[in-house]
């Protein structure tokens, strides 16, 4: 699995362009530009790599990770892929011209050529908020940071389904490499030691 970040917007977002080496085939996570011309990076990614992106997929609805939707649907003509909870976000793009929006549920499987990521629900930033799971890797949206969380102060968030948000993601392997919303990668391992909402301080924090 191959993955490339973009940081786009205002919010500096991690937009993320992850393929399989074998077949060529691709998933666009996140793309939450704020201009037309952020785009230009991500799509001569595209097609320098000879990439065939199968679904643009959102962790979640907030505009910072869904405003360049429309634009790549009018590109790349593919489904837009998020969780249930959350599709309401999107209700407002093109579905007679485009596929049909793709619903996503915990458990619910993401496939790209060879490669798999599953959804992992993890309500708390929004209630359709979800990580992605890989074999080696993890997208963990706006619910986990590098040394941080996801705000719960937004409509629809909640602390405590963060916190039970977070108690999945620390029964993930610590090798797994934490590709967030924001900021710096991590591993889920560095997180469980020092990010203090999933250590041993994480009680006082979230509750």
């Amino acid at each position: 699995m191959i993955v490339e970040t973009f940081n786009v917007g205002m919010l500096s977002t991690n937009c993320y362009l992850v393929s399989s080496n074998e077949t060529k085939e691709a998933i666009l996570l996140d793309p939450g530009l704020d201009f037309s011309v952020e785009a230009k990076p991500i799509l001569d990614a595209i097609s320098a790599g000879k990439l065939m992106v199968k679904y643009i997929v959102n962790t979640h609805g907030h505009d910072d990770h869904i405003k360049g939707n429309v634009l790549f649907q009018q590109k790349l003509n593919v489904p837009i892929c998020i969780h249930s909870l959350d599709e309401h976000f999107i209700e407002g793009t093109e579905k007679n011209k485009f596929p049909g929006n793709v619903t996503l549920e915990n458990g619910s499987i993401v496939k790209f050529g060879g490669e798999t990521l599953k959804v992992l629900h993890t309500p708390g930033h929004t209630p359709g908020s979800i990580c992605l799971v890989g074999e080696k890797l993890v997208f963990t949206g706006d619910t986990l940071f590098a040394g941080g969380i996801g705000r719960t102060d937004f409509p629809g968030g909640s602390m405590n389904e963060m916190r039970r948000s977070l108690e999945k993601l620390t029964s993930l392997s610590d090798s797994l490499i934490v590709y967030p919303g924001h900021g710096e990668t991590s591993m889920i391992g560095e997180e469980k030691r020092s990010n203090p909402f999933l250590g041993r301080r994480s009680k006082d924090l979230l509750f």
